[in-house]
């Protein structure tokens, strides 16, 4: 993460604690960077956030799964046998 601080400055601990209110507004969050934009006593924070990564989610013989590591064997062959269809375009 990264942060800049624009139009004057900023003591590290007060960006520091900005951050740390971020984090804990969204803590399932990673914040790519900062930036402060300081005019006189007022500061004005913009930030953007990492892409989260997508978990895959299927409907798998009738069960909503994520992934397959809490399905018995029986259930592994039956996604084994699936035939899978694709759609044009996609």
């Amino acid at each position: 993460m990264s942060y800049n601080v624009e139009g004057g400055e900023l003591a590290q601990g007060e960006a520091e604690e900005y951050i740390r209110m971020l984090r804990a507004q969204h803590p399932d969050r990673i914040i790519k960077n900062v930036t402060f934009k300081v005019d006189g006593e007022f500061v004005d924070v913009s930030y953007t956030y990492d892409m989260v990564p997508f978990d895959r989610i299927r409907r798998i013989t009738g069960y909503l799964v994520g992934s397959l590591d809490r399905f018995n064997n029986a259930k592994r062959a039956e996604v084994l046998d699936r035939v899978e269809h694709s759609v044009n375009g996609y």
